[in-house]
């Protein structure tokens, strides 16, 4: 049977793993990885031997029909990227759409992602929420800032250490300085931690101590 497995990684800590995905990850043929280099290290601490092969944004386009023609010949291939769950800000949506349109199916095993711990533990609203992920880095900024000041429900952002600052002073711009919210680093890391406050409070935290780490930030939405 024709079949992409789809295997979440742990986000930093390697004790997150389970044990599916490493019982899948040695089972398969091949495994597609976002930076082969990273998940070598994974792969080499659960002992997993499968041959790798890179499979990321720059070049899934080329490989696309390479990757579905081996999966029709019963090739059996798992798809993990660098860090959570395959698609999620990460390479994946297009291998799994062709897979759809190909008629070869797509199971996606449980796992760590970023996002879920991160709203979580903010102690906003989790019954209903929106993910956004990156915001756009200039075309459309604006518009879709505008857009979400609007939100009613939490929202959830993903963000670099280097644009931290930069996403904040816009939220306290176009959300309002007393917005609630809650930003989260190195999640299941050493260090981690999470800041919470208003917009205001908060970018002063991150004015004082400069950002360090890969953060997850959840807005409150608007009341």
């Amino acid at each position: 049977m024709c079949k992409l497995f789809l295997v979440p990684t742990p986000i930093g800590n390697l004790e997150d793993m389970t044990f599916r995905a490493i019982s899948v990850l040695k089972e398969v043929d091949l495994i597609l990885a976002e930076d082969t280099r990273t998940s070598g290290k994974l792969l080499q601490h659960y002992g997993i031997e499968t041959p790798t092969q890179s499979h990321h944004m720059h070049n899934e386009h080329k490989t696309l029909d390479s990757i579905i023609k081996r999966l029709m010949q019963g090739t059996k291939i798992a798809l993990i990227s660098d860090a959570g769950t395959p698609a999620i800000s990460d390479p994946g949506f297009l291998l799994t759409r062709a897979c759809v349109d190909n008629n070869i199916e797509v199971e996606c095993l449980p796992g760590a992602t970023a996002f879920v711990p991160a709203l979580v533990n903010s102690g906003m609203p989790n019954d209903r929420f929106i993910f956004e992920g990156f915001l756009p880095i200039k075309k459309g900024r604006q518009t879709r800032l505008q857009e979400l000041s609007k939100e009613t429900r939490s929202m959830i952002f993903y963000e670099s250490p280097h644009k931290l600052l930069k996403t904040l002073t816009n939220f306290k711009e176009y959300f309002g300085e007393e917005r609630r919210v809650s930003v989260s680093r190195e999640l299941t890391k050493l260090y981690e931690e999470t800041i919470r406050g208003s917009v205001k409070e908060v970018l002063e935290h991150f004015e004082s101590n400069p950002p360090k780490g890969e953060f997850v930030i959840v807005v409150g939405g608007l009341k």
